[in-house]
């Protein structure tokens, strides 16, 4: 097949949009922590970008998308092959197999920034306590057992895509595979310290506001080009995308109004995220008034779900599971009450225009097959560095911030604000002597 110029374009574009949604990400999260651990919390998403890139191009895209698991050529239903470690069978490829026209390294390419993101999404649950040399360990583990093994089930030819699930850009693959790790991690390390006791709030809005934009600019990338061609799907995917997220985000903040008596930048911010988060497995199999359905859904019910982990006792630091792991079962159920489009053998529309039950049954499946076995995994994994290298930092690394302990830099001066102790709208008073510490350090 020759090579779609077009398509091939497309999707170069669309990868470099969903490699910018990582630092998107680091923005996001960063703005999220306090002052004292924002350096860190971004060098989880950007390790994240070094780490999964090794290990896709060793053997990642073969576990995910070889087809033939066994020497015989019998398609694996859980575990790709590894006929293309080093990628080295995709380079003379001309075309990937699916038809779309472009060639097989720039589909991988796409793949591999799916893969990056889905690992720094649950970084945001370790905010302040974990350390850095752990998280490195935790993000190539879970990613080779967890992250390739699922993306071959869904989209690789594995054992969901046989029963016919539908997960247009990753609502399975993606959210809901990162939100269940983010909770066994989270459980794992235990809450920080002065959890629900001290202010924990956001330290810079902007970075957050600005880390969002981000993320939606570069989602048009991680959904429409989910469709690996250029066609009225990818614009359909475009416009779902679009109208789930402003939907979701007035729903956030209007749910702030009628709960709280006031909106807020954070909550547009996450209500936003939320409905991308939502849209993502339904972007291309539902018509406009089912993205308006589902966003509006998300935005409300996430702004419920951030609060389980008070009631529920787990600190979740930059709420993963109530946003990616709610709104990704959102989106991928939906699909089993309002699919109108499905594209592949197997799959069917949803109850609620005509479709079988079959399909909110797989629809259904998928998900909770997926955050069990996300959820046992990432916990054995976090538990086995927990007790050999340790996962968490220090009391006082933690309450002096990991930033200076762990990385020996600071994201803002603070000396001379901080030097007596004095408490600043940005974070918790600094005493004198680790005032004195970064001073050195910086010297």
């Amino acid at each position: 097949m020759e090579i779609d110029s077009g398509s091939t374009a497309w999707m170069l574009t669309s990868a470099a949009f969903v490699l910018l949604m990582t630092p998107g990400l680091a923005f996001f999260y960063g703005g999220m922590t306090r002052a004292k651990s924002v350096l860190n919390m971004m060098m989880m998403s950007w390790v994240s970008i070094v780490v999964v890139t090794v290990a896709w191009v060793l053997y990642g895209h073969s576990l995910a998308f070889d087809a033939a698991g066994a020497e015989d050529g019998v398609v694996n239903r859980f575990i790709g092959g590894l006929d293309n470690v080093f990628l080295s069978g995709l380079v003379d490829t001309a075309t990937a197999d699916d038809g779309s026209g472009m060639p097989s390294l720039v589909f991988s390419v796409f793949q591999m920034t799916f893969a990056i993101i889905t690992v720094a999404l649950i970084s945001g649950a370790l905010a302040d306590r974990a350390k850095f040399g752990a998280w490195v360990v935790f993000a190539l583990a879970w990613a080779t057992l967890v992250y390739f093994p699922v993306a071959h089930w869904v989209w690789g030819g594995g054992w969901l895509s046989g029963l016919g699930i539908m997960d247009f850009a990753g609502g399975t693959v993606v959210h809901i595979n990162a939100g269940a790790a983010a909770l066994a991690v989270a459980l794992v390390l235990g809450r920080r310290i002065g959890w629900r006791k001290e202010p924990m709030r956001p330290h810079n809005l902007t970075l957050v506001l600005l880390g969002a934009a981000l993320l939606w600019f570069g989602w048009f990338g991680f959904n429409a080009g989910s469709e690996l061609a250029v066609d009225m799907i990818t614009g359909l995917a475009f416009m779902n995308t679009q109208v789930a997220t402003a939907v979701a985000a007035g729903a956030w903040i209007l749910v702030e109004k009628l709960r709280d008596g006031h909106s807020t930048t954070l909550g547009i911010a996450s209500g936003a995220v939320s409905g991308l988060v939502a849209i993502t497995p339904a972007a291309g199999f539902v018509e406009p008034w089912g993205a308006f359905v589902i966003g509006a859904i998300a935005g409300a019910v996430c702004s419920y779900a951030v609060g389980l982990k008070y009631r529920l006792g787990y600190d979740d630091s930059l709420d993963v599971v109530g946003v990616h792991l709610v709104g990704g079962v959102i989106g991928a159920v939906a699909l089993g009450f309002i699919a109108t489009r499905p594209a592949a053998d197997g799959q069917q529309e949803g109850i609620l225009v005509g479709g079988p039950l079959s399909q909110l049954g797989v629809q259904t499946l998928g998900p909770v097959v997926t955050a069990v076995y996300s959820f046992v995994v990432a916990w054995i994994i976090a538990k086995v560095i927990d007790k050999t290298m340790g996962f968490r930092v220090s009391q006082d690394a933690e309450v002096t911030g990991v930033d200076i302990t762990t990385h020996a830099e600071t994201g803002y001066d603070l000396g001379s604000v901080h030097a007596s102790g004095v408490s600043s709208p940005n974070g918790p008073a600094v005493s004198a002597a680790v005032a004195e510490k970064a001073k050195k350090v910086e010297a």
